[in-house]
Formats: C-alpha cells, structure tokens, sequence
C-alpha cells in the first residue's frame, strides 16, 4: 500500500487490491502506477463524481494507447482519509461534470 497526499492535503490510501482492479479492468494502464500516483498528487484539474467520489484528471501527451490522453484517478476523500477508487485514460473530460479546482 503507498499513500499519497491529495490537493486538499488529505491522505489518499493506493492499495494492492485497487491496483490489481484497475490493472484487470484496463490492462493498458499495467505500466503507468506513477502516473496513477502522479495525477492523484498533481491533477491538472478536479472534476466532482456522481456520488461524492471525485476525479483527478491530468493530460499525458504519450500513454500506453496513444497521444494526447487524459488519465483520471477516481478516488474518495471519507473523513481524514481518502482512497483510490479506479484509473482509466479518456480523450475527452465529461462537460457534465462540475470542475471543483483546476491548475
């Protein structure tokens, strides 16, 4: 298990278990647990979940799958802690969502 420190300073626990989640359900993203790490910790921009649960998005200009993607890290801040939820790569952020902090 790493923690890592969210923008709003709180703890965000990345464990094995989501880790291995995140790896079966999107195999592309086996490589890339620093830039899982590194969104979490220095997100370009938050989007708001539907359920409480909040999106760290980060433009990466090479991935895995190709150019130009963004990475999101869905995790949840409960309390004085938080916790990853899952990752996945996108080529476009959902209008839909409210923007809660950007860069």
């Amino acid at each position: 298990m790493r923690v890592v420190y969210s923008i709003n300073d709180i703890p965000v626990r990345v464990t094995d278990e989501r880790l291995d989640h995140i790896f079966t359900g999107h195999p592309e993203m086996k490589s890339m647990k620093e830039d899982i790490i590194n969104t979490l910790e220095s997100p370009d921009r938050i989007l708001s979940g539907d359920y409480g649960e909040k999106l760290a998005c980060k433009l990466y200009n090479k991935t895995p799958v190709t150019f130009n993607k963004f990475l999101v890290a869905v995790y949840k801040e409960e309390g004085p802690e938080g916790f990853l939820i899952t990752a996945y790569y996108t080529r476009k952020l959902s209008e839909r969502r409210t923007v809660l902090w950007t860069h």
